[in-house]
């Protein structure tokens, strides 16, 4: 059976994240880009992954290998990704890129195996120290653009989605614009790297024992490398412990670790990790924590 290259639900994701006059005729066009991207790289498709910025297929390549092709309505958002995965090149800890077709949104990745989320499991913080590490010890690219741009883009998409929802008592006009000015001044200051720019254990895979854990999906930006940590340092406060608690099990393997600036970004971010769960209605003691570092 061939793999349903899109259904309503992420149809209906992609109008809402691109608009309807681009993410429509896209959606209707996929199975002719498919097949024509299939050809040129001897891909058949085995199953889809959902995105909020297009679709992902798993896929055996011409030597039966697992490759990942990346489609995307807006071809910006692919030669940003791209702009990110080059300046990794080489970096075992990142995935590697196969082949671009960028004026189509498309990006061919290596395959990860077993390729398992680390969402969920317990944080293996030396592999997540040397992953960091080595992602933010890249040469400078001059096509990256800088961290307050995608800082402005995260607030900008959480307060477009805030009203109305179960989020909205919390994360008033007030709250949002405090936690913006502190992201923006963290952004705008302190060291300068190559930034993932969406680090979280969802966006780094298991590619076995021999690589460990790999990074993938960047939305990429130029500015202090300290803003990848706060999704991991999130996680025990999440389990009911401190920030310390991440900040020590993190320190030992990440040298130069700023522990006030990753506590000052873990604040200033702490509206937008609150949001999700919130938006769900599930106010619970970590949404409770979070909306007081956001004070």
């Amino acid at each position: 059976m061939s793999a349903v290259l899109i259904d309503d639900a992420a149809r209906a994701r992609l109008i809402g994240r691109f608009g309807a006059v681009l993410a429509e005729p896209w959606c209707d066009g996929l199975p002719d880009l498919v097949a024509r991207l299939s050809a040129k790289w001897g891909l058949t498709v085995r199953e889809t992954r959902p995105g909020n910025t297009g679709r992902t297929l798993l896929c055996t390549g011409p030597g039966g290998d697992l490759q990942v092709l990346k489609l995307t309505p807006d071809p910006e958002v692919a030669r940003l990704e791209f702009a990110g995965l080059r300046a990794w090149q080489g970096c075992w800890r990142a995935v590697q890129v196969l082949d671009t077709d960028l004026d189509a949104g498309a990006i061919l990745l290596e395959g990860l195996v077993p390729g398992t989320e680390l969402r969920g499991r317990p944080v293996p913080w030396p592999e997540i120290g040397a992953l960091l590490a080595q992602l933010h010890s890249v040469a400078l690219p001059s096509d990256l653009p800088p961290l307050t741009d995608r800082v402005s883009f995260m607030f900008d998409i959480t307060e477009r989605t805030v009203p109305g929802s179960a989020a909205e008592p919390y994360l008033t006009p007030g709250v949002l614009a405090r936690a913006r000015d502190r992201a923006l001044a963290l952004a705008a200051d302190g060291p300068v790297a190559v930034v993932h720019g969406d680090l979280h254990p969802g966006n780094v895979l298991d590619a076995g024992p021999r690589r460990g854990p790999v990074a993938i999906d960047p939305r990429p930006s130029v500015g202090d490398p300290a803003f990848d940590l706060a999704d991991w340092l999130y996680l025990p406060l999440a389990a009911g412990g401190t920030l310390d608690d991440g900040i020590e099990a993190l320190r030992p393997h990440l040298p130069g670790l700023d522990a006030g600036r990753a506590r000052a970004w873990c604040a200033a971010l702490a509206p937008l990790a609150a949001h999700a769960p919130l938006r769900r209605g599930e106010r619970t003691p970590f949404t409770d924590v979070l909306l007081e570092m956001a004070r």
